[in-house]
């Protein structure tokens, strides 16, 4: 290690982590060069161009993503060998007037860095949502609705920001060698707050949500929500379609107080009553109850705080450090706490890539049991045919490299979530044992 710095460590990280992601995505473009579909699906193209045109959204999609890896990439070393951090940081102490203020300057320097990312990025969102999506046909954005959503964005970064990013420089100051768990406590709070906020003030700006419609599918859904004593209070139904073409489901809530939320795209997309009633959509919500039953979402909320606090607790080591601050062209003297807490999201990169990797086991797996109770509800069948409508509607890939998949993936390809679901059916549903209904 001698003659290395911590900035060496960051880049050569960098470096690693460019690299096997680029080995990766080669892997995966192999694969989706196959000529033809997986010989389990192949019934499901009755066409040659069906085929042609997952494909050929699947390798744009990302060859897209390669490119804006080697961009962000090759921009984060130059910002980190140019000195900008350190320049930039001492610049908006010269807009203060070179008073000591650590947290107005820790406020102003983090918006401006982060505008400068969210401008840089915007040619990017630009050429994904009128040029990738629209080429495929999924994008139903407006030149408008972009716009107004950037603005809403911007808005509630300047109206969230400046009081979150001050309230953790003020920690930071503070709390003295206690910091990790007053920064836990207050990043918990935080996103409680937010959970809190998020369905009913911050996603309405952005979509409307209207309540379904009497009639047999939401007679369906509620008689699910019923038979598993799920805490159903809402029905909504969010106009996905404004923006684009992919669909989904999803649900929210605290306590007794559960909400479930329908893509329109997803209504649209699946069978209507004439031809058998709405088995498909029923299913998709059989799976999401299921994460709701066996206790994911609670599991996963401890498991990302237990995370959390060891990283602080890390951070708390690593504080200290002599060199830190000067390692990356920042005066060691007169650098506050806040610095070496942004330095350490550099360093901690190693372990965000592993903690991403075990964290999309996790939810793997919990998708695989997810499925499962979907199957001991009786309904495998129409959960396969919905996975493969949505499949189908969203041109997910024909072929998935394992390694990418492992890697990349929270959720399994589709072909292991077929095969799994057969497996459940084989073992006729045993999963049901491991149900605990709420009362």
């Amino acid at each position: 290690m001698v003659g290395w710095s911590y900035l060496h460590l960051v880049l050569g990280f960098d470096a690693a982590v460019y690299t096997i992601h680029t080995w990766l995505d080669a892997r995966q473009l192999r694969a989706l060069r196959r000529a033809h579909p997986p010989k389990e699906l192949a019934h499901l193209y009755l066409a040659p161009q069906d085929y042609a045109s997952k494909q050929a959204y699947s390798l744009d999609s990302l060859c897209f993503g390669m490119a804006r890896g080697a961009f962000d990439s090759a921009l984060s070393a130059a910002l980190l060998l140019s000195g900008f951090l350190p320049w930039s940081w001492n610049a908006v102490g010269h807009l203060l007037g070179g008073a000591h203020r650590p947290i107005a300057q820790a406020v102003l320097w983090t918006l401006l860095t982060s505008g400068l990312n969210a401008t840089l990025g915007l040619p990017w969102s630009l050429a994904r949502t009128f040029g990738l999506e629209a080429r495929h046909g999924f994008n139903k954005t407006s030149p408008a609705t972009f716009a107004m959503d950037a603005l809403k964005s911007l808005g509630l970064g300047l109206a969230l920001g400046p009081p979150l990013i001050a309230a953790v420089a003020f920690i930071l100051e503070r709390a003295g060698p206690w910091v990790a768990l007053h920064l836990w406590a207050f990043l918990l709070a935080m996103s409680m707050v937010l959970m809190a906020l998020y369905p009913s003030v911050i996603a309405p700006l952005f979509n409307s949500f209207t309540p379904l419609p009497q009639g047999q599918l939401r007679e369906e859904i509620e008689a699910l929500a019923a038979s598993l004593h799920f805490p159903l209070t809402k029905l909504f139904v969010i106009d996905g379609s404004k923006r684009s073409a992919h669909s989904n489901a999803y649900m929210y809530g605290f306590w007794r107080n559960k909400r479930i939320v329908l893509y329109d795209t997803l209504i649209e997309q699946s069978s209507v009553p004439q031809a058998g009633g709405w088995a498909e959509v029923v299913a998709v919500l059989a799976h999401e109850l299921g994460h709701w039953a066996l206790g994911h979402t609670p599991r996963l909320l401890a498991a990302a705080q237990v995370q959390i606090l060891g990283q602080l607790a890390l951070f708390t080591a690593l504080r200290a450090s002599p060199t830190l601050a000067s390692s990356f062209g920042f005066d060691p003297v007169t650098s506050p706490p806040f610095i070496a807490f942004v330095l350490f999201q550099y360093l901690s990169g190693p372990l965000d890539e592993a903690l991403g990797c075990l964290n999309n086991y996790v939810t793997r797996r919990f998708e695989f049991q997810a499925d499962a109770f979907g199957v001991a509800q009786g309904r495998a069948e129409d959960l396969k045919a919905a996975l493969l409508v949505l499949d189908k509607e969203n041109k997910s890939p024909p072929h998935t490299d394992p390694l990418y998949s492992a890697y990349h993936y929270s959720h399994p390809p589709l072909l292991e979530r077929l095969r799994a679901i057969d497996a459940a059916v084989a073992r006729g549903g045993s999963c049901a044992a491991e149900v605990k209904k709420k009362e």
